[in-house]
This record gives structure tokens, C-alpha cells and sequence, in this order.
């Protein structure tokens, strides 16, 4: 008896966490918090009617992962999902949004050698991961509503860390993209015009903001994806985390400056797999 190779599965995700420094000291824990196991199946959590001491609330999040197989022409596809949701987001009464989605899928095809038995397989390698259906709906900050359009087609092209790092080595703009946001009294890292397999790109699904400007924000980031308020703090816009085999997606992190500090994240998950092992 023959058995077709082991994958091994991987996807997380959460709704809401963080720190909070000042004016008191205090962890908020994982909200509906959920990972997958490495043979696959489906997970989820979820929250209602969230809050803590008037400083963030939401009225319903949710996530879930699933990880499974199918076989096609004796192939087996190997499919992975990560989502989260939040509902009724306010930070502070500064930030605020109707939904804000978070939504990855990978795909890795475990190619058969040959038609002959026992079947034998040769693995792609590296799984193909699609970050396609995440947004913001109402997004508002300080009152402002802050229309944000996401790079779909960009990020459709770099589904593998090779496409990344061809991106990385031969579009300016791209490589504009991963420059880490300037920091006031402080100089930007220039980065390299190449990065390896062993590299991570750091870099943001926004491609426009609108408005382009905000009275008394400072955007920040090469499309903008960082706003700087005064007397609340920095928000980091639709953050994407690429290494090989790998991406991570924030769509919302806030530092909190004066009056408050601390640090949150809102809708975030990551997905990746690892080829067939063997028998």
C-alpha cells in the first residue's frame, strides 16, 4: 500500500491585542484568536460587545482558518485561509471603522512525476498566498473619513517571495514602497537593491489615500499608508510582512502617543505551508 506525502499546514489569526503603557499599565489579550494545525481541518473564535475602560471597543469580531486538499489529475492541491473581521471598531474615539477585514489564501500544488505506481511526487517551492478581500469599510480618524485604496493587482503578481524579490530588484517604485516611513530626527535605512530568499520586505497594500490630506496629520510612508495625529499617536495602514513561503498581514497598528501610550493591532493573520515531507 502506497500513502501520498505529508503537507503541512499553517494559518492564524486575531482581531485585537495590545499594550497599554499610560495612563495605566495593561495587556489586552488575543481577541478571538484562532491557528490551524498542521494536518489541516478549520478553526474559529469569536467576541462580541468588547471593551476596555472607554479606550477601545468593537461590537463583534470574528476569525477563522481552514486548511484542506483536493486532487486533481493526481495532483493534490493543498489550500490554506486565514480571515478575521472586526465590527464597530473605536480606538480612543479617534479611530473608529464600520469593518475592517483581513483575508489571506495559499495554494501549493504537489505535482505527480508520473502516471506509473506507486505515485510518486515532486512539490512546488513555495506555496502561492493571496491577500485578495481585505479592506477597510468607514474608515474615519479624528472624524475624517480616510478612503483607502489597496494595491489588489500589485499584490495579485506577488503571490510567491520570488515575484517579491524580482519586484523588489527591477520596479523603483516598489522598491520605494519598502523603504521604512521617515521618522522625524531620524535617518531612513537605505536599503539594498536586491534581497535573497534568506530576506524579509516590508511594505503596505495602500496605494492611495483619500483625502491626500488631513488637517493636522502628517502621512508618512511612500503611498502615505502612515498617519501621524497629533495627541493621539502614529497609525500604520494595511502593513504586509513578506518572507519566503510566507506573508503576514496588519491591517491596522496604532502607537499611541501623548495623552497615551501603548500599542495595538486590529485584523491580522498570516499563512504559509510547508511541501510534502515524504511518506
Amino acid at each position: 500500500m502506497t500513502t501520498k506525502p505529508s503537507y503541512h499546514y499553517h494559518a492564524w489569526a486575531h482581531a485585537l491585542s495590545g499594550h497599554l503603557t499610560r495612563p495605566l499599565d495593561h495587556v489586552i489579550e488575543v481577541q478571538a484568536g484562532t491557528t490551524l494545525p498542521t494536518t489541516g481541518g478549520h478553526g474559529s473564535s469569536r467576541v462580541e460587545n468588547f471593551r476596555f475602560n472607554h479606550m477601545v471597543s468593537f461590537d463583534t469580531a470574528y476569525s477563522q482558518v481552514s486548511g484542506s486538499e483536493k486532487e486533481e489529475e493526481g495532483n493534490f492541491i493543498h489550500t490554506t485561509l486565514a480571515t478575521t473581521v472586526v465590527e464597530g471598531l473605536n480606538i480612543l474615539d479617534v479611530v473608529t471603522a464600520d469593518r475592517v477585514v483581513a483575508r489571506l489564501t495559499s495554494r501549493h500544488e504537489s505535482r505527480r512525476k508520473s502516471k506509473v505506481e506507486p505515485p510518486e511526487y515532486e512539490s512546488e517551492p513555495e506555496s502561492h498566498i493571496l491577500i485578495l478581500g481585505s479592506r477597510f469599510e468607514n474608515l474615519r480618524v479624528a472624524g475624517f473619513e480616510i478612503g483607502v485604496e489597496l494595491h489588489h493587482e500589485l499584490f495579485l503578481k506577488l503571490d510567491t517571495f520570488d515575484e517579491v524579490m524580482k519586484e523588489f530588484e527591477e520596479n523603483g517604485e516598489f522598491w520605494k514602497m519598502a523603504h521604512p516611513p521617515v521618522v522625524p530626527g531620524q535617518s531612513r535605512p537605505k536599503l539594498p537593491k536586491k534581497v535573497d530568499r534568506h530576506g524579509v520586505v516590508c511594505c503596505s497594500l495602500v496605494k492611495q489615500l483619500e483625502p491626500a490630506k488631513s488637517p493636522g496629520f502628517v502621512y508618512h510612508g511612500h503611498y502615505g499608508h502612515v498617519l501621524d495625529v497629533p495627541e493621539f499617536g502614529k497609525i500604520h495602514l494595511a502593513e504586509v510582512l513578506c518572507e519566503y513561503g510566507r506573508k503576514t498581514l496588519t491591517m491596522l497598528r496604532v502607537d499611541l502617543g501623548s495623552p497615551n501610550g501603548g500599542a495595538m493591532v486590529v485584523a491580522q493573520g498570516g499563512s504559509n505551508g510547508r511541501p510534502p515531507a515524504g511518506p
